[in-house]
């Protein structure tokens, strides 16, 4: 008996509540075998007290089916939960945005793959769904944490600036139904933002403390590509439900992506799925498929992140004009193919918060 083979056998215990193992998820700090007793010592953070219980019994059960351990010492130690969620009366002034029900960031490894065009697109498509179910008004929000180069206003309509409430709160400006936060809301659109990381990290958490979200039931979150400051805000200021992941099938993207997507593993946020954009170019008389970038890419990724592979959304000029002209293609040509492969997307994250 081995420490890998240890480790191996803990592949096998998935998160009480998901379908990914503890292993994937980063949990595991240390793992040893010393005459005949396996040693097993598991971070995690929550603030269900009965999550450690069931989850050592767990990893007990599985590592005493294994013939040559004679005794397990399973250490579970818990950190408290950067944010508390609750929403009860003694917790409700320190609580980080009460009163939205789920939280999503779009997160890529590389520019260019279409992610601001995809978060926006999917906060629509995301709202129609819903609404069709619900008989009460379905709200969602987007904020957009790419402090340097903020699109978001462009890519929906967005405009305005955006109204001071009192007590150091501001409103968000509506389009299309959705509430949308964003840097390019706050400055002139020929004013560059020239900041350090600390101010970065500043305006994250004031996007979410300092903004009136009100009752959201879901809250997409467009971080800037990569693994540095904004996308490590966001994991401690905000209580993620999940990250989903963009990229497009060349090697390129598919690599940076997957090297993205661990820093989320690292901080314990779950990998909801990845989406492919940009996955072919369609003729539409002949039904024909060209793949410009390649093929595969996003399934190669999911498959390598253990993750659900989300679907695939072509390449079109509509999507490339609606984002120019602030009118997603989900609302401005529901019916078009890509709006459907968009919509196809959008269920399967539903599907996957439910």
């Amino acid at each position: 008996m081995s420490e890998q083979l240890i480790t191996d056998l803990l592949k096998q215990v998935n998160y009480p509540g998901f379908s990914r193992d503890i292993v994937s998820f980063g949990l595991i700090q240390e793992t040893r075998f010393e005459d005949g007793q396996a040693f097993v010592k598991v971070e995690i953070s929550t603030a269900d007290p009965t999550l450690p219980k069931v989850l050592k019994g767990e990893i007990e059960n599985k590592l005493i089916q294994e013939e040559s351990i004679q005794g397990v010492d399973i250490q579970i130690i818990v950190k408290k939960p950067a944010v508390d969620r609750s929403t009860n009366a003694e917790n409700k002034e320190s609580a980080v945005l009460p009163g939205v029900k789920k939280i999503v960031a779009i997160a890529s490894g590389k520019g260019g793959v279409g992610k601001s065009t995809m978060a926006v697109n999917l906060a629509c498509s995301i709202e129609q769904i819903l609404s069709k179910d619900s008989s009460a008004p379905i709200k969602i929000g987007l904020m957009d944490c790419d402090v340097y180069g903020p699109s978001i206003p462009l890519l929906i309509g967005a405009s305005g600036q955006p109204k001071a409430l009192g007590d150091n709160l501001i409103a968000p400006i509506e389009s299309y139904g959705i509430k949308v936060m964003s840097m390019g809301l706050l400055v002139d659109e020929e004013t560059p933002v020239v900041w350090r990381g600390p101010m970065v990290m500043k305006t994250i958490q004031q996007f979410a403390a300092n903004v009136d979200w009100g009752e959201l039931d879901l809250l997409l979150i467009d971080l800037p590509p990569g693994t540095g400051d904004a996308q490590l805000s966001i994991a401690q200021v905000m209580p993620l439900d999940g990250v989903v992941i963009i990229t497009t099938p060349q090697k390129a993207a598919v690599d940076v992506a997957r090297r993205g997507a661990r820093m989320f593993e690292k901080v314990n946020v779950p990998i909801l799925g990845v989406i492919e954009n940009m996955s072919f170019l369609l003729n539409e008389e002949s039904k024909e498929k060209s793949y410009l970038f390649g093929k595969g890419g996003g399934p190669m990724t999911a498959q390598a992140l253990s993750t659900a592979f989300l679907g695939e959304v072509p390449l079109h000029e509509e999507i490339r004009m609606g984002g120019d002209h602030g009118l997603p293609i989900v609302v401005s040509n529901p019916d078009h193919f890509a709006s459907k492969a968009i919509t196809i997307v959008a269920k399967e994250i539903l599907s996957i918060l439910n």
